[in-house]
C-alpha cells in the first residue's frame, strides 16, 4: 500500500504541476487580448445555452453517427468522473466508495455503461477515421489540414483509460475490495472480474495495483497531453460556449471597440486601432476562439468559399491566427523582446509554405513557432508572408454558416471582418470595385449610384395609390414599409416590392413608405469593414426613422421589409445607436394575414401545383432563424416544395453577402452557380426566395445555365409573387368593360 500510494502520488504530483505551467500560460495569454464588452450578461440565457450546447451537445448531435458518439464520450468524461475519485480513494484506502451512495448498484452500472459505451464510441471514431482516411489530404474532406496525428494519440489514450479502468475494477472484483460487492450491475467488471477469479489472490493484488496505477498514470498523462494539443476544447469549450453572443451567435455584428470601448468616430483617441491589425489587437474572447478550435472542419464543409474552390476556410483561418498567436506569445506575455525584424527572413518562410498547403492563391499555410512565425504580418500575400492572404479575408460572404454548424461556438466572422475594418480604414487595402461601392454609398445614398428621385418608379405601375409619408404619422398607420435599396433599383426586385404592396393592400394593411426620404441602411459598408461610413450612413437613416416614428413608443415602431438585410441591421444592429424598432420581413407579415383570413390564398384547380424549390436566405435564415413563414407560404400558394439537399440552417449561400454582391468572383466556381445547379437538380420549374440579392445572384445563375442548356426552363420568383396569384386566383373577375 505505501509503495503503491507515493508512486501513485508521485505521478499525480509530476503530472498536475506540467499540465499546470500549461494552463497558467494560456491563461496568462488569452488575458492579455483586449477586454471584451458583454460576454457576461444575462447569466440566466448563458446557463441555458450551456445546458443546450455542452451536456445536450445540440450542435454535435445534427451529425448522427459522429455525434452520438462524441455524445456518449462527453458523457461518459462526466460520469467516469466518479471512477477516478474512487481510483485515487484506492491509493489510500482499497476499500475506499463514496460515503453515502459509493456502494449502491446504480452507481456501479452508471460507471461500467459509459466505460463501455465510450469503448464502442472509439470504435465508431477509428472507423471513420479509417474509411475516410484516403480523402483526408483532399480538400473535399473537412479533416483536410487539420493536425490528425495528435487525434490519433488522443483516441490511443482515451481508449487505454478505459481499458486499465476495466482492468482495475475486474481485479478489484477478484480480490474482493470492489466497492459494489458481486453485483452484476457493475456488468462489465463483473465479467472481467469472473474471468480472473481462478489466479492467485497474490497475483490478483498485484495486478489490481498494476492497473490501478496504470489508470492513474494514463489519465495524467493525457491531461497533459489534452492541455498541449487541439484537445484543449475538452476544458476551454464550456467556457467559450459560456462567454458567446447571444442569443445564439449570429444576427448584428458587434460594434468597433477599441481597448475595450466604443470608438468614437467624431473624436477618435490617440491610441485607437480600427479593426484588428495584429494578433495583440483582439480580445481575450478573440483569444479563446482561437485556442478553443477542434480542428474538426464542420466549419470548412459549409462554407460556401471552401465548397467552390476558394482559399477561405474558416477553419485554417483560426488554426493560423492560433499558430499564429502562440509563437508571439513569448512577446506578449512574457516580457521577451521582439526580434530585429533584418534578422529573420520573414519571406523565406513564406517561401516553403507549399509544403503545407495547395499551390492556389490564398494558401499561406505555414506551421510550426519561433521567430518568423512570430514577426509574420497579419495580413499578406504568400509574398509577404502574411499569416491570412487578402483572398481569404475577402472570399468571406458573412452567412454565418460556420458559426451555425461550429459546436464550441467560435465566432469566424466577427473576427473576419474585424480585420476587414483594419484593412479598410488603416491601410486602405481593398478590393477594387469596393472603391465604386464606397463612392456610390457616399454620394448617393444608395450602392446601385442611383437618383434619389427613382426610389419611387417601383410604384408607377400598379393600379393603386402606395401611401407615402408626408411628414406625420396616421394613427391608423400600423408599418413603415422599408423598400430598400434593391427593391428600388433593382429590376427583379422591384417585382417583389409590388407583389407585397399589392398583397397588404388587399388585406387592408395601414402602411407608408418613406419614398426618397429612404437612403442605405448601410449594411454593405458594414459588412466590407468601412465601419465609419456606416456609422454615418446608420446615423442618417436613424434620425429619420425617429423623426416618422415620432411620439410612437418603441413596440410601436414597426417595420416590414423584403430585404433580410435590411431587416437585420435596422432591427438588430441600430439598437447599437440607440434605434429600437420592430422589424418583421414580408414573408412574416404575410403568413400572419394568411392566418388571419385577410389574405385568402386558392390552391390551382388543375391538381397539384407545379413543383418549386426554396432557397434559404442566409440574413433571414441562419442570422434571423426565420424558416417556416416562407415555406408555409409556398404550401398556401398550393405549390408543390421539393427541398434542396442544403436547406434551412445548411443553406449554402447564394454568394451576394458580406458585400460580395458588389465585387467580382474570380477564384473558383460562382458560388450562385453551385446554388443554382443544386436548385436544377431538384427538377423543381421554380426557385423560389424571400431576398432579393439572392434573387439577383439566383436569377444570373440561372441564365447563364439557360444560355448553355436550351431545353433548361426554369424561373426565379419571390415567394410573394407566388402568394399574390394563388391570392388573385380566389378574387372575382374584374367586370368586362362596355
Amino acid at each position: 500500500m505505501l509503495a503503491r500510494l507515493i508512486i501513485g502520488l508521485a505521478i499525480t504530483v509530476v503530472g498536475l504541476a506540467v499540465a499546470g505551467r500549461r494552463v497558467w500560460w494560456l491563461q496568462r495569454l488569452i488575458r492579455s487580448g483586449q477586454p471584451a464588452t458583454g460576454r457576461i450578461d444575462d447569466p440566466a440565457a448563458r446557463l441555458v445555452a450551456e445546458a443546450k450546447e455542452v451536456p445536450g451537445q445540440r450542435k454535435l448531435l445534427k451529425w448522427s453517427v459522429p455525434g452520438i458518439a462524441h455524445f456518449f464520450t462527453m458523457w461518459g468524461f462526466f460520469i467516469l468522473t466518479f471512477t477516478i475519485i474512487e481510483a485515487w480513494g484506492a491509493l489510500f484506502d482499497r476499500d475506499f466508495a463514496f460515503w453515502w451512495f459509493g456502494r449502491q448498484p446504480w452507481l456501479g452500472f452508471l460507471e461500467d455503461f459509459f466505460t463501455v459505451a465510450v469503448l464502442i464510441a472509439l470504435v465508431a471514431f477509428t472507423v471513420i477515421r479509417v474509411r475516410n482516411a484516403p480523402e483526408r489530404r483532399k480538400r473535399a474532406s473537412r479533416f483536410y489540414g487539420s493536425h490528425t496525428g495528435p487525434a490519433w494519440l488522443v483516441l490511443a489514450m482515451i481508449a487505454a483509460v478505459m481499458v486499465t479502468l476495466l482492468l482495475y475494477r475486474g481485479f478489484q472484483f477478484a480480490t474482493g475490495h470492489f466497492p459494489f460487492d458481486d453485483s452484476p450491475w457493475a456488468f462489465a467488471s463483473y465479467l472481467v472480474g469472473h474471468a480472473f477469479s481462478g489466479l492467485p489472490m497474490g497475483v490478483n493484488s498485484v495486478l489490481e495495483t498494476v492497473f490501478l496505477l496504470a489508470n492513474i498514470g494514463v489519465i495524467v498523462g493525457f491531461l497533459v497531453l489534452v492541455v498541449h494539443s487541439k484537445h484543449l476544447h475538452i476544458f476551454v469549450a464550456p467556457i467559450n460556449v459560456g462567454t458567446k453572443r447571444l442569443p445564439d451567435g449570429l444576427g448584428p455584428l458587434l460594434p468597433m471597440e477599441s481597448n475595450g470601448k466604443p470608438v468614437d468616430f467624431e473624436d477618435p483617441g490617440e491610441d485607437d486601432t480600427f479593426g484588428r491589425g495584429k494578433i495583440e489587437d483582439f480580445t481575450w474572447k478573440g483569444m479563446l476562439d482561437f485556442a478553443t478550435c477542434t480542428e474538426c472542419g464542420r466549419c470548412q464543409s459549409q462554407c460556401p468559399a471552401w465548397n467552390t474552390g476558394k482559399p477561405l476556410s474558416p477553419k485554417l483561418v483560426i488554426m493560423d491566427l492560433r499558430d499564429h498567436l502562440f509563437a508571439k506569445a513569448p512577446y506578449l506575455i512574457d516580457g521577451t523582446p521582439m526580434p530585429d525584424e533584418s534578422g529573420v527572413d520573414v519571406l523565406e518562410l513564406a517561401a516553403g509554405a507549399q509544403g503545407h498547403g495547395v499551390p492556389e492563391s490564398g494558401f499561406n499555410r505555414i506551421t510550426g513557432s519561433g521567430e518568423a512565425q512570430a514577426l509574420r504580418p497579419l495580413v499578406g500575400t504568400a509574398e509577404e508572408g502574411g499569416v491570412i492572404d487578402p483572398d481569404v479575408l475577402w472570399s468571406c460572404t458573412t452567412c454565418g454558416a460556420c458559426v451555425e454548424q461550429c459546436p464550441v461556438d467560435i465566432e469566424h466572422v466577427d473576427h473576419i471582418v474585424d480585420m476587414r475594418r483594419y484593412q479598410v480604414m488603416m491601410e486602405t487595402s481593398f478590393p477594387t470595385e469596393l472603391g465604386t461601392l464606397f463612392r456610390n454609398l457616399e454620394n448617393k445614398g444608395n450602392p446601385w449610384g442611383e437618383n434619389q428621385s427613382k426610389r419611387m418608379d417601383w410604384a408607377k405601375s400598379l393600379d393603386f395609390e402606395v401611401p407615402v409619408f408626408d411628414g406625420e404619422l396616421g394613427e391608423d398607420v400600423e408599418y413603415v414599409y422599408w423598400i430598400g435599396c434593391a427593391g428600388a433599383f433593382d429590376d427583379n426586385a422591384k417585382k417583389t416590392v409590388q407583389a407585397t404592396a399589392e398583397l397588404l393592400h388587399i388585406a387592408g394593411v395601414k402602411y407608408v413608405v418613406l419614398g426618397d426620404g429612404e437612403s442605405c441602411t448601410g449594411d454593405p459598408a458594414r459588412r466590407s469593414g468601412n465601419e465609419f461610413l456606416f456609422q454615418m450612413m446608420a446615423q442618417q437613416t436613424k434620425e429619420t426613422l425617429d423623426s416618422v416614428f415620432e411620439g410612437r413608443e418603441p413596440s410601436k415602431r414597426k417595420i416590414v421589409t423584403t430585404c433580410p438585410h435590411c431587416m437585420n441591421t435596422l432591427g438588430r444592429e441600430y439598437p447599437q445607436l440607440d434605434g429600437h424598432y420592430e422589424v418583421v420581413h414580408h414573408t412574416q407579415l404575410l403568413n400572419k394575414l394568411v392566418r388571419e383570413k385577410k389574405l385568402v390564398p386558392v390552391a390551382p384547380t388543375e391538381g397539384a401545383g407545379a413543383p418549386v424549390t426554396y432557397h434559404d436566405p442566409c440574413y433571414l435564415g441562419r442570422h434571423n432563424k426565420v424558416y417556416t413563414p416562407p415555406r408555409d407560404l409556398v404550401g398556401a400558394a398550393g405549390a408543390t416544395l421539393t427541398e434542396m439537399p442544403r436547406h434551412a440552417d445548411r443553406a449554402l449561400c447564394c454568394g451576394a453577402g458580406g458585400a460580395r454582391m458588389w465585387m467580382e468572383e474570380k477564384i473558383g466556381k460562382r458560388i450562385n452557380l453551385e446554388r443554382v445547379d443544386e436548385a436544377i437538380a431538384t427538377e423543381a420549374g421554380t426557385i423560389v426566395t424571400g431576398c432579393p440579392f439572392c434573387r439577383v445572384m439566383i436569377t444570373d445563375g440561372v441564365v447563364q445555365r439557360t444560355s448553355e442548356d436550351e431545353n433548361l426552363d426554369v424561373s426565379v420568383r419571390d415567394v410573394s409573387q407566388l402568394l399574390l396569384e394563388s391570392v388573385k386566383r380566389g378574387q372575382p373577375a374584374a367586370p368586362a368593360e362596355a
